[in-house]
């Protein structure tokens, strides 16, 4: 049976990426260490759903909508599947700083992968993913190894020791453009969540290069 969905929509999603070899694994995480709120082990299950017919919708010009279904699974404990709805990055001419796209997200209750197919879309990829998660701020820091999956248990295969590790920085609340009802000015804008990542990537500045990415 398929999942029930709540719907959450966050205006846009703000972004850096990076990535770096496991040798200079402690030097970074000292460094993120202590310019970060929080720091927690982070152990999580990814599904990547792309449209169906999305070879010919990209033929036409069209910009196919990726979901990606996220769980956590730490701790021998999982949580409840999130769908991610994304949309094209915005043009570098707009953003030349940082990755700016549109995006929305679900909680689901019940079988989200199902949900998924039900929703027209199909299986692309499926990773895990080990390492470390942080909180500064508005933001949130990702660190890890992708872990691929066992064909025959369908569960995590350990990550090779100089597999390289990757870095995600974005944002962590809502980010809107517009005012809500009542005309107040909406705290969280685009350019303050732009210029929140800018601050990361000026403090890991000659350890870690942090930069946009077209996904």
């Amino acid at each position: 049976m398929s999942g029930v969905a709540q719907t959450k929509v966050y205006a846009y999603e703000v972004a850096l990426f990076g990535e770096f070899f496991s040798r200079d694994l402690k030097a970074i995480l000292n460094r993120i260490t202590l310019h970060t709120e929080s720091a927690a082990p982070m152990h999580t299950h990814e599904v990547v759903f792309e449209q169906l017919g999305t070879p010919l919708l990209q033929s036409q010009g069209d910009d196919p909508v990726l979901l990606r279904a996220r769980k956590e699974v730490g701790d021998g404990k999982e949580s409840a599947w999130t769908l991610y709805s994304y949309l094209k990055p915005e043009s570098v001419r707009v953003h030349p700083e940082a990755t700016v796209r549109p995006w929305a997200t679900c909680q689901v209750i019940g079988d989200a992968l199902s949900l998924a197919s039900a929703l027209g879309y199909v299986r692309r990829s499926r990773i895990y993913k080990r390492g470390y998660v942080f909180r500064r701020g508005p933001l949130i820091i990702q660190m890890f190894q992708q872990e691929q999956v066992d064909p025959k248990t369908s569960l995590p295969i350990p990550a090779h020791a100089d597999t390289l590790w990757e870095v995600e920085v974005k944002t962590a609340t809502p980010v809107n453009t517009t005012a809500p009802q009542g005309g107040q000015i909406q705290v969280n804008t685009v350019r303050s969540a732009i210029e929140a990542v800018l601050e990361v990537q000026l403090v890991m500045k000659g350890l870690l290069d942090l930069r946009r990415q077209d996904i």
